[in-house]
């Protein structure tokens, strides 16, 4: 008995390897740094936000001050009479760059599907540097500060930084096939993590100079990555004379199913397959859809507000890990620092195990099911951590694994899936639109998860911010039940059909 065309599995690792050349890791790398520099302006504003309140706070209640400071260079930058205002001012900050960074994603990804990918993430990564060098450096040796002036300036600065996960998420996905994605995509999505690290070890070299200088380290460093980007970064394998990824799927029978996007409907007919929601250009420059009818895709919608109570955990982790530790356990702030990381490698580790697990099983939702059901059961664990460092850390690792992985697996491969649907005939011009509408959905959630963090803190304790966090974690589950089970059922259908041909 044969083997239907739809059971033909080839290794991720085989289909991936056979198309692999020098220009896709090349794009590989690229990509990867150009947004690990985006993140690692962010990770710089978090790591300076002492020496920021120092500044902004009178020297009276700051023992750091310089006490033969002249009073008027000191009124100069007199913000708030405590630092306690200063800091819910910078948490402000956040809220304000983290609401404009979502609202920017929708729109990024509808530019990126029009625009060339190249200019736009050159484009926001130069401009977003600019402004944080305004914002931390050049505010700072004009002695001006004034806060609706820094408020417009991080609203700018969310606005641009939005161009880059859309931008280098549909690169990717114009390069790298379903043949090994959830495994190329879960290893490439550690360039968040692998920013976060990088920009405090730029933010520690300098900050004894002061802050400034930590912006300006930063603001350069991501200035000249988007220089590189601009004239080095190839965002389709057309470019360079290389088959694009559908055309190459239909010479190859054999590999038909190992690169068929996995969103696609196994049961939906051959005549059905041919539908496509875009109309036939002659030119073969398929037009980019628009945002309403990315959001009818399949599987947009409920992986949008999965990823929107996902993020809002995973955030929260990356803005409170460290305040956390220091103020549960009184650990010192640096010592806080440096074992929140073990949030970020367990990321890294958990999305590209669980990226490649999603390989083989040619579905993403289940891996995705057990993860979160594990996260669970960290989360309660993590909350009630002794007062150890290495306990800590190993279960913050575990934490992360099972978080970090599935987030980094929506916000990278799935989104890639679900812009290369059947219905969408592998356009890329679909992919920045979607790859939007998950992330800027997403960040909503964690703008909103911030303050609620905040609140639920100060009122209830840090057991009931983790109580938040679990139920965060089951919605995710539930919002993608749907296709956790349709999946489960196709998954088990295969296995039949595979029984019956032995």
């Amino acid at each position: 008995m044969a083997v239907p065309g739809s059971l033909r599995r080839q290794p991720a690792s085989r289909g991936l390897v056979s198309h692999c050349t020098h220009h896709h890791i090349v794009v590989f790398l690229l990509t990867f740094f150009s947004y690990s520099l985006l993140h690692a302006s962010r990770k710089t504003f978090s790591n300076v936000k002492v020496s920021i309140s120092n500044q902004w706070t009178p020297s009276c209640l700051n023992s750091t001050a310089p006490e033969l400071r002249p009073y008027e260079l000191w009124n100069s930058s007199h913000l708030f009479p405590n630092a306690e205002e200063a800091t819910l001012f910078l948490g402000t900050l956040d809220t304000i760059f983290l609401f404009s960074y979502a609202v920017g994603l929708f729109v990024s990804g509808i530019v990126g599907d029009r625009l060339n990918l190249r200019w736009v993430l050159s484009f926001g990564m130069c401009s977003s540097a600019l402004v944080v060098f305004s914002f931390g450096t050049l505010t700072e040796w004009l002695h001006f500060y004034n806060k609706w002036f820094y408020c417009c300036l991080w609203v700018v600065n969310g606005l641009l930084q939005s161009t880059g996960w859309p931008c280098v998420v549909a690169v990717m996905g114009n390069w790298f096939g379903k043949a090994g994605r959830g495994f190329v995509f879960g290893l490439w999505s550690a360039c968040a993590s692998v920013g976060n690290i990088l920009g405090a070890f730029l933010a520690s070299c300098v900050l004894n100079y002061g802050y400034e200088y930590a912006f300006l380290v930063t603001a350069s460093v991501q200035f000249a990555g988007g220089v590189i980007v601009f004239f080095g970064l190839l965002t389709s394998p057309k470019e360079v004379g290389l088959p694009e990824l559908g055309a190459d799927e239909d010479e190859v029978s054999v590999e038909e199913d190992a690169n068929r996007p996995l969103m696609g409907d196994d049961d939906v007919d051959d005549d059905d397959r041919n539908y496509s929601i875009q109309a036939t250009d002659n030119d073969n420059q398929p037009k980019a859809i628009g945002f309403f009818q990315a959001c009818c895709l399949p599987g947009v919608v409920l992986y949008s507000l999965a990823y929107a109570c996902l993020k809002l955990v995973n955030y929260s982790f990356f803005f409170w890990l460290p305040f956390y530790l220091s103020n549960n356990f009184r650990w010192k702030e640096a010592e806080a620092d440096q074992l929140s990381i073990w949030y970020d490698v367990g990321g890294i580790i958990g999305g590209t195990i669980q990226g490649l697990i999603s390989d083989v099983l040619q579905k993403r939702a289940p891996v995705l099911a057990v993860s979160l059901l594990f996260a669970v059961g960290s989360l309660f664990g993590y909350s009630r951590s002794p007062n150890s460092k290495p306990i800590n850390a190993v279960i913050m690792a575990i934490t992360g694994f099972f978080i970090g992985g599935p987030s980094n697996m929506i916000s990278s491969a799935i989104s890639a899936d679900l812009g290369r649907q059947d219905l969408v005939k592998g356009s890329s011009e679909a992919l920045a639109t979607v790859t939007g509408i998950v992330d800027g959905t997403g960040s909503i959630g964690a703008a909103v998860g911030q303050y609620l963090v905040s609140l639920i803190q100060e009122n209830l304790g840090w057991m009931w911010v983790f109580y938040f966090f679990i139920l965060m974690t089951s919605s995710t589950i539930l919002f993608i039940s749907p296709l956790i089970v349709r999946e489960i059922r196709l998954l088990l259908h295969e296995q039949r059909l595979r029984m019956l041909a032995e």
